[in-house]
């Protein structure tokens, strides 16, 4: 005799075994686990922004890197990164699965011997900071070892975001004008900024004596050229040079401190520069100190290193250079 199928609590017909028994509810299939290959692959291109330099990183060919990254898509349901003309940009589900796998990664890699940090000296050294440190001062101070064949990749930036991209891998070396907090960033100081109060000559004559006379209200009669709109540079250098609250607001906004200088140098109007920036013009007389002080204000910029990983000898040659000549700028 056939057993049928009694029906359940919502009228559907609940599956029984051949002893008319209600069969238990099959179990939800355990998530898949990532294929540690595919994880490599995806981080390889998550640090050099594009298929092909993973790579070249990983000694494979593109379209095998290609074939991961869709695999490991299809895997976690979540596309990892966009196409763009040149290369490829994280989504935000890729900066978060970088975030969370790349040092446990890079450990066991290390610990299997097969860090990709230990390539060859043709891996690149991906080094960030601030657009103007970078290229009036590192990128010079790096050439000779761009010609005995280190390989860079610069990023420019703000200080936060590039800390968190370095904590997800994405570079080796970053210059902070602030010292990350925690303690899972070796930070070492790199320079101290001195911050200087400067025009052309033109603006230095109308000027001449009222300064000292009428004191630091009179600059309010002169173009302030700023980096933003809230002046954090020029604000600062008012507490702490005049022990007065700035109100002033700026004629030029320009997020490019080398922008800032070339509209003073032109006679624009007057800021407040890091030292090393403007120092030629300074020499020069192209430039004017408006007020000297024996106490200017000073800025800390630290040189961070990407934990968790084996050093490559190329990020080492890089790291001594800018410790050694980070205190001449």
């Amino acid at each position: 005799m056939r057993h049928q199928d009694s029906n359940g609590p919502d009228g559907s017909r609940e599956p029984r075994d051949p002893d008319g028994a209600p069969q238990s509810p099959a179990p939800p299939s355990p998530p898949t686990p990532l294929d540690l290959n595919l994880v490599r692959t995806f981080l390889a291109v998550y640090r050099s922004g594009s298929f092909t330099a993973a790579a070249q990183l990983l000694g494979i060919s593109q379209p095998t890197v290609t074939t991961q990254v869709r695999a490991l898509e299809r895997q976690s349901r979540r596309e990892l990164f966009a196409r763009l003309p040149r290369g490829v940009t994280p989504t935000p589900y890729a900066h978060d699965l970088a975030t969370r796998i790349a040092g446990p990664l890079d450990a066991l890699l290390a610990a299997a011997g097969h860090d990709p940090a230990q390539t060859p000296a043709t891996a690149p050294v991906h080094l960030a900071g601030p657009a103007e440190l970078l290229c009036v001062r590192v990128l010079p101070a790096l050439a000779p070892l761009v010609a005995d064949g280190v390989q860079l990749r610069i990023t420019p930036g703000l200080t936060d975001p590039l800390l968190d991209e370095l904590r997800s891998g994405r570079h080796d070396l970053v210059i902070a004008t602030t010292r990350p907090r925690g303690r899972t960033l070796a930070a070492m100081p790199l320079l101290d900024e001195e911050f200087v109060l400067v025009a052309a000559p033109k603006w230095a004559e109308h000027l001449a004596g009222r300064l000292t006379r009428e004191g630091p209200g009179v600059l309010h009669t002169v173009p302030l050229i700023t980096y933003a709109e809230d002046l954090p540079i020029v604000r600062r250098y008012w507490r702490h040079v005049f022990e007065q609250r700035l109100n002033c607001r700026a004629a030029v906004t320009m997020p490019d401190l080398r922008g800032v200088l070339a509209a003073v140098t032109a006679g624009a109007g007057f800021t407040v520069l890091p030292r090393y920036l403007c120092a030629a013009e300074l020499a020069d007389g192209a430039l004017v100190l408006l007020h000297e002080t024996d106490d200017p204000p000073i800025n800390t910029a630290y040189l961070v290193q990407r934990p968790g990983t084996p050093e490559n000898r190329d990020v080492v040659r890089v790291r001594e250079r800018l410790l050694a000549l980070g205190p001449t700028w």
